[in-house]
């Protein structure tokens, strides 16, 4: 397989050093030793592995989902062989610590080398995914003991990680859980409940799973402010982790899902009584950190999941563009328009079909930008030089995160419809990967928090917080880059800084009045509209900033640069416009949907 055709190694460059200059990380401590060549290295090792391990099983693994016989999960082999594979290469930890077993490689490269990942086999991807999550989560908040049992043996790959979050009755609503952990008088807790929608809930592909579960404690505060997190093996491990005795830890069953379908979804039940070890009943849990602070804690996994999630629907966007437009450049049928005769032209000769490949490069180069943006945020959070600069780009991680997982989540599975649009007839097909990666790419804006959810968090807490400071420094950054392309002697980027401008300028005004009331009923009822044209904003900021750095070789003839030129056009003449009609709608305060009865639906 082409490797050219899962994600493209040149725009991965251009991203990296060109426009976000990651090379310069290995400045910092953290980073010193590091350099350009090893994080080349990385990325071509990782180019290796997805290629030869993950991509060759995608199709096996969604036509041959895992299966659950009331006992056991079953797998098919490949998936297993390529995360031993992954996980042998060092990569479960690479972003994380020396101490920990991890190679401290900046998370913008991190996150690079997983999108190849991704879009080679999102399915296989996503246990080594939710496994460094966890192992994360417990580096940050896990008492040392913790980290050594549980953390050593998943960066190893011998162990992997779950979230347990949702429960059948509470979905989203983590308020409402009643998965509930009683204290013993060992310092353990024995944990009761049953959870719903856990990726990767069992398998054998692993010597023990670590389940990461959100229940109350007798006697909590009700809400999200009574509850606790817990870590629940499958197998109870010893003081160097190897597993031991079966924990009371079981399934109700498994989820049969559209895409995604190699990564196992399940319903855990904790504490039936089908396992019970030691003398009293229930599933053996070791509260982590403090007791009822297990919501925030969580977010350190469900953050770094989100922005996951988008990079996951983000590659599975570029994958379609890449496939679709070799597609086109090779599938002949038609002339050219006024032609008479002669002989048939590939179909990418059709402006029709280079408008649809347009669009699929600027909403898929576009997310990869904000992911790797995203990305180095972490890095500089992590190694500012300055306390200062550390809380500044915290704070645009903050606002920037409902976007990075909704945005690509949106408009990537709009880049796979317009992919299987380009393939005609046989993009329906399963002859072609393009109707797979439009099924995969459709559980992404339901994976890890709604549409609805990410914007009453963006509109609801992001943009209000310490009185409007992230979108103030979101505005900031905006201004500075419309600055530096006004600057630039160059008619179209000006034309491109005058309309972000403008834009820019109708966000920020336009979230001032949905709360000059101070109602959140008023202020919340189309805020998944606002969602989108803050997305729509960010990425056309996303956007300039491409063009500004390809500008140079642009202007040198380069077909790469002339082409993020193209896409960038593309997103300024036909994207950002959507966005007027949208501010118009919120600041007209229109109550249609608010005032729907239900009878009526």
């Amino acid at each position: 397989m082409n490797p050219s055709v899962i994600m493209s190694a040149r725009d991965i460059e251009f991203l990296l050093y060109d426009w976000l200059d990651v090379e310069s990380l290995t400045g910092r401590d953290r980073f010193s030793d590091h350099s350009r060549d090893t994080f080349d290295q990385v990325l071509r090792l990782c180019q290796d592995l997805a290629t030869t391990y993950f991509a060759p099983h995608n199709r096996e693994n969604d036509l041959h989902e895992p299966t659950f016989d009331g006992e056991r999960v079953s797998i098919i082999p490949a998936v297993g062989k390529a995360l031993r594979a992954f996980a042998d290469s060092g990569m479960m930890g690479a972003a994380m610590d020396y101490e920990v077993g991890g190679m401290q490689l900046p998370f913008t490269v991190y996150s690079a080398c997983m999108s190849w990942f991704h879009a080679a086999n999102p399915g296989t991807a996503a246990y080594a995914m939710l496994t460094t999550a966890n192992a994360n989560l417990l580096a940050t908040h896990g008492s040392p003991e913790q980290i050594a049992r549980y953390v050593q043996p998943m960066l190893e790959g011998r162990d992997f990680g779950t979230m347990a979050l949702s429960e059948p009755q509470a979905g989203s609503s983590l308020a409402d859980i009643t998965t509930r952990a009683v204290p013993q008088d060992d310092g353990t807790y024995r944990v009761f409940g049953r959870k719903m929608w856990i990726s990767g809930g069992d398998h054998d592909l692993s010597e023990n799973i670590n389940h990461l579960v959100l229940a109350r404690i007798p006697g909590a505060p009700e809400g999200t402010r009574g509850i606790s997190l817990f870590v629940v093996p499958k197998f109870l491990p010893d003081a160097q982790g190897a597993p031991t005795v079966r924990n009371d830890v079981v399934l109700a069953g498994i989820n049969h899902k559209m895409g995604w379908r190699g990564t196992v979804n399940t319903a855990p039940v904790f504490g039936d009584g089908n396992f019970t070890p030691g003398d009293a009943p229930g599933a053996i849990g070791y509260l982590v950190g403090e007791p009822n602070h297990g919501l925030a804690q969580m977010f350190t996994m469900m953050n770094e999941a989100r922005i996951g999630v988008g990079l996951a629907a983000t590659a599975l966007g570029y994958t379609g563009f890449l496939k679709s437009t070799d597609y086109a450049r090779t599938r002949p049928q038609g002339r050219e328009i006024g032609a008479r005769g002669g002989a048939q032209v590939p179909i990418i000769d059709h402006p029709d079909v280079r408008r649809m490949l347009l669009a699929q490069k600027s909403y898929a180069e576009g997310a990869l930008g904000l992911l790797l943006y995203c990305g180095k945020l972490v890095d500089e959070q992590r190694t500012a030089p300055d306390a200062a600069a550390r809380e500044r780009t915290a704070t645009l991680l903050r606002i920037l995160t409902p976007i990075a997982k909704s945005w690509p989540s949106q408009w990537c599975l709009a880049a796979n419809d317009l992919a299987i649009q380009v393939h005609g007839g046989a993009g329906y097909t399963r002859d072609y990967d393009v109707e797979q990666h439009y099924r995969d790419n459709r559980l992404n804006p339901i994976h890890e928090g709604t549409h609805g959810i990410q914007s009453l968090d963006l509109l609801g807490r992001q943009v209000t917080l310490d009185q409007g400071a992230a979108l103030a420094a979101l505005l900031e950054v905006v201004s500075a880059t419309v600055v530096a392309a006004g600057a630039a002697g160059d008619a179209e980027l000006t034309e491109f800084a005058d309309a972000l401008r403008a834009a820019a300028g109708r966000l920020g005004a336009t979230t001032a009045l949905l709360w000059r009331d101070g109602d959140p009923a008023s202020a919340l009822a189309n805020s998944a509209v606002y969602l989108e044209a803050f997305g729509h904003v960010v990425l056309s900021w996303i956007w300039l900033q491409q063009a500004l750095a390809a500008t140079p070789r642009a202007n040198a003839g380069d077909a790469f640069a002339l082409g993020k030129r193209a896409a960038a056009r593309y997103f300024f003449r036909w994207e950002l416009p959507r966005t007027g009609p949208m501010f118009d709608l919120l600041d007209s305060g229109d109550r249609t949907t608010t005032d729907a009865d239900p009878s009526w639906l």
